[in-house]
């Protein structure tokens, strides 16, 4: 004879809700993305048409890219308040030296080599002399905003540049615009880095528990230092893009993309592996604001109403999972 003592019922009650609030906790901010989707989509006249879906990926090209780059700073446990000056940096840099005739490799090169110089000095500042990577990046951000308008006396570049130039930022390839390749090239090589390979486990272990790391034996000097190296490198092929866009180089340009850039990785790490940022999250936040960006834009909200708007989503999609689980930013 059987005897149901109904012990197991409430364990397996239990299960369930652990279970239901871990689904809820993943892909509850995704699902508002999806809700503020369709909903543009049903009311808003012109959202849902071919040409304005091209125009939200385009325009948030740049903003996932430099979101990928900062990806690898939050999963080590490093912010980097100078993302959006080296953006600017890469914006004048380049097109400065196009119009000093020097090969189009030659000055994407150059703008590269600047980018890693900016991170490699990062990643000094923070592991060797030991200053915050707040502090340090809020520093550097200050003497890069310095050096851009050096750089340019102030002024805007405008012409001279080579249409090859233009075109990775304004050209398509079989109907489907360069800088939304490049963003997802640039995404899919994130992702594969930060998910496939040891090295990014690594950036990962020591962003999740340095001391246990460290005491593992792994180098985390060199994995903070590269962390924040792969940021700036992000961030200036951001900037390369952004002026061919644009089809001139601006000092001031990149400053927006440091408060969006932290949004977009912040809103990442609300949804898949909530507390953790990752490539997937980041495209993700970075379509979030794009898809709020456009929408609002569309409906005719004027710019300060729209940044009330996006300011009050964000923050209630972060509050769906920050009452549930722990985001551990820093």
């Amino acid at each position: 004879m059987t005897i149901n003592t109904g012990i197991s019922a409430p364990g397996h009650a239990e299960t369930l809700r652990k279970g239901k609030g871990d689904w809820l906790q993943r892909y509850s901010t995704l699902g508002v993305l999806v809700l503020m989707f369709l909903g543009f989509a049903l009311f808003v006249d012109r959202f849902l048409t071919p040409l304005n879906v091209s125009n939200i990926f385009q325009q948030i090209a740049i903003l996932t890219i430099v979101g990928c780059g900062l990806t690898f700073g939050f999963a080590a446990k490093e912010i980097d308040l100078s993302v959006g000056y080296t953006v600017g940096l890469s914006g004048i840099l380049v097109p400065l030296l196009l119009t000093l005739d020097w090969p189009l490799a030659a000055a994407i090169g150059a703008g590269l080599i600047a980018g890693l110089v900016v991170g490699i000095v990062n990643g000094l500042l923070v592991t060797k002399v030991g200053i915050p990577s707040l502090i340090a990046t809020l520093a550097t951000g200050s003497i890069l905003f310095g050096v851009n308008f050096v750089l340019t006396g102030g002024r805007a570049i405008y012409g001279g540049l080579p249409q090859s130039y233009l075109d990775l930022g304004q050209g398509s390839i079989l109907g489907v615009p360069t800088l939304a390749i490049f963003m997802l090239a640039s995404a899919l090589v994130a992702w594969f880095v930060m998910e496939r390979t040891v090295f990014g486990r690594y950036i990962y272990a020591v962003g999740g528990n340095r001391k246990a790391a460290e005491l593992s034996g792994l180098p985390i000097t060199f994995y903070r230092m590269s962390a924040l190296a792969i940021v700036s490198l992000f961030a200036v092929v951001a900037g390369a893009l952004l002026a061919a866009r644009l089809g001139s180089g601006q000092p001031n340009v990149g400053e927006r993309y440091l408060l969006d850039g932290l949004a977009t990785v912040f809103i990442g790490m609300t949804m898949f592996r909530p507390g953790t940022a990752t490539v997937a999250g980041t495209f993700c936040g970075a379509l979030f604001i794009g898809v709020i960006n456009n929408g609002l834009n569309l409906v005719g909200l004027d710019t300060y109403v729209q940044n009330i708007v996006k300011g009050v989503i964000i923050l209630a999609a972060v509050a769906i999972v920050s009452r549930t689980t722990k985001l551990s930013l820093l």
